[in-house]
């Protein structure tokens, strides 16, 4: 195909920031830092290795996700704990603020409620940035893997991967079947691992995570949430997921509660407050 004349002009045109995130409410994380001095630990789940596990933290609870034995990367889903059609909606989350995830930034819901439900507190790979490929680490651009991706490019039946994995995990939790449960499965955040996009194809691609035992990535709980974590049978994610021959390691879930009157004066967020009109007059 035979390029315009002003291709390169076109090409150069700078670029505009979609969101300008300057007036986004910002988390008081000195306060967040104050109250998790001291709170204590509530509960603990571990995920094992191709499976997926729930847990719950409270509004104003610390939760904390952890390289335990090993690289690993884990898929995680959020939902309001009383209300399953709120939950995690990782493409506003990227617009908002970036492809990857990191302290003081936000875990936002879906529509109509568009709120924070998680603000990340902690992150040990922090220092990671962006590499020289593009890389970086805890993504919101990848979607999680999946049996059905898997069969249209391989022909696989395979059920271990993460999104049959949250599935299975969020069935049990609820005590409904699959098929009920399934619908709630959602994109991911996809904590510790390392994602890009090629600079020549704009493709999606992984490479192993920076992640190692004693890493972790904490959240303060705006809302009350129900977590489900996969640890993805990708392991680090260095070579291939949604199989069984990647080395996979356990992660570990933490729910801290702070002391109280730690939190004193903070409010949980309100649902977002666009008036749902859509354009149209309510009837007079």
């Amino acid at each position: 195909m035979q390029e315009p004349k002003d291709a390169e002009a076109r090409r150069a045109v700078t670029p505009v920031i979609c969101y300008p995130n300057d007036t986004l409410p910002v988390p008081d994380l000195e306060s967040f830092a104050r109250a998790r001095d001291g709170a204590e630990k509530i509960a603990e789940v571990r995920v094992e290795p191709r499976e997926a596990a729930t847990f719950r933290a409270e509004a104003g609870q610390f939760f904390r996700i952890s390289s335990i034995e090993g690289p690993q990367v884990g898929d995680l889903n959020l939902w309001n704990a009383h209300d399953l059609s709120e939950r995690f909606y990782s493409g506003k989350s990227r617009a908002l603020h970036g492809t990857h995830l990191t302290e003081g930034e936000r875990m936002w819901s879906s529509f109509p409620y568009l709120r924070p439900m998680a603000t990340i507190t902690g992150d040990t790979l922090g220092w990671y940035g962006i590499d020289g490929f593009g890389g970086s680490v805890h993504d919101v651009i990848g979607t999680r893997c999946d049996p059905y991706t898997g069969n249209l490019l391989a022909g696989s039946q395979y059920h271990h991967c993460c999104h049959s994995n949250l599935t299975r995990a969020l069935a049990d939790e609820l005590g409904v079947s699959l098929e009920e449960a399934e619908p709630h499965v959602h994109d991911v955040l996809n904590v510790f691992m390392c994602t890009g996009f090629t600079r020549d194809t704009g493709q999606y691609f992984m490479k192993a995570s920076p992640v190692r035992p004693g890493d972790y990535l904490e959240f303060f709980a705006e809302i009350d949430v129900l977590g489900a974590l996969s640890a993805c049978p990708g392991g680090d994610c260095s070579a291939e997921h949604s199989s069984d021959t990647a080395a996979c390691h356990p992660l570990l879930v933490e729910v801290f509660a702070p002391q109280a009157g730690a939190l004193d004066g903070w409010e949980s967020p309100a649902v977002n407050g666009y008036d749902r009109s859509h354009g149209r007059r309510a009837p007079s």
